[in-house]
């Protein structure tokens, strides 16, 4: 196998071509078509970026919470025209993710594309990268999504609905979510980097907006998926992945309780991976379908891709020997080393 020829380069390949379409692409698409593809995409992509080819599902879920359902419930209203367009946004999101399930977040997303490239410059530029976090650590991570899901996409919309919060609690989500920041800038758009000074509460959002965006841009660099592990639009797949078409399946030997390959490289750090022996699909709540796991796993049809029930993609022995070599000579290279040797200085190997 070719070092350029693995799935992790093409995967980056998809990565780049669909975070140029779904920042750049109403460029081409036209301002009509840019805002009307669905509304409704299963991966992060701002409405606030203009020439952007769609938006997540996740902009129109707040206005709904608030203008609609939140309303009807306030004033008395008929619930079910408050509920249908949710439901409408809904069915449109799930017509997208069926057919690529978390796939969205690992070959997709514009920010999780964005993450990775920083942590490929962080590695580059050779920093000392943190590969994987304490598993107590990755613990108290996994409900923040889901918190965030509820609280900020579900329950504050609905409450400004209702009247009984300030209105400019109607998109949380939105005034903090760094894909809002990136899209916009990316687009060389830097309106969206201020502070709001309105009132107290948009000049909190603000300052948590670009805190989160450099924080998330600082940790990337060191840190494999940082913002991606507390994204609600994870804890969305996570809700839906059992109908989705294509799936993560083990089928676990012996072997896997000596190994551990897989989970160490899982970028979201799923050790469930490595120690579930029960599960046939285990295309668990942080997956996000990247595949990294059947790249590095070293014992044949262990773990695969599976699209309904054909397999896409399969571990094997040959595979894993060679992507192994193609990891172990992109690792070895870096800035830091090319410099050195410019220099003329002796290289120091890590021990």
């Amino acid at each position: 196998m070719s070092s350029i020829a693995n799935l992790s380069v093409i995967r980056k390949l998809v990565q780049i071509a669909t975070f140029v379409f779904f920042v750049y692409g109403g460029l081409i698409t036209g301002y009509y078509l840019e805002d009307k593809i669905s509304n409704a995409l299963p991966a992060l992509s701002c409405a606030y970026d203009k020439n952007g080819a769609d938006l997540c599902t996740l902009i129109p879920i707040q206005h709904q919470m608030d203008h609609r359902l939140g309303e009807a419930i306030a004033k008395g209203g008929n619930l079910m025209m408050g509920i249908m367009p949710t439901l409408i946004t809904l069915g449109t999101f799930l017509l997208f993710f069926v057919f690529l399930n978390k796939a969205f977040c690992g070959w997709v997303c514009p920010l999780g594309t964005f993450q990775e490239f920083l942590h490929m410059i962080g590695q580059k530029i050779g920093l000392n990268r943190r590969e994987s976090l304490d598993n107590g650590l990755v613990n108290r991570i996994r409900p923040v999504k889901w918190f965030i899901l509820l609280v900020l996409v579900f329950g504050f919309p609905l409450l400004t609905g209702m009247g009984m919060v300030n209105h400019d609690l109607g998109d949380p989500f939105c005034r903090i979510c760094p894909s809002r920041i990136l899209t916009t800038l990316a687009t060389g758009d830097s309106s969206q980097v201020f502070v709001d000074t309105a009132n107290s509460t948009t000049i909190f959002f603000s300052l948590l907006a670009d805190f989160l965006f450099g924080l998330m841009v600082a940790l990337a660099l060191t840190v494999r998926q940082p913002f991606c592990r507390i994204c609600p639009m994870l804890a969305m797949h996570a809700i839906f992945r059992k109908i989705g078409l294509l799936k993560l399946v083990k089928s676990g030997t012996p072997r896997c309780d000596r190994c551990g390959l897989c989970a160490k490289a899982c970028p979201m750090d799923i050790r469930e991976i490595h120690t579930d022996m029960e599960r046939r699909d285990v295309t668990f709540e942080d997956c996000t379908l990247c595949g990294r796991c059947v790249e590095f796993c070293p014992d044949k049809d262990v773990l695969k891709l599976k699209y309904t029930f054909f397999p896409v993609f399969t571990s094997s022995p040959e595979y894993f020997k060679s992507r192994k070599k193609a990891q172990t000579k992109w690792e070895k290279a870096n800035l830091i080393d090319w410099l050195k040797k410019g220099r003329g200085k002796p290289q120091v190997e890590n021990p």
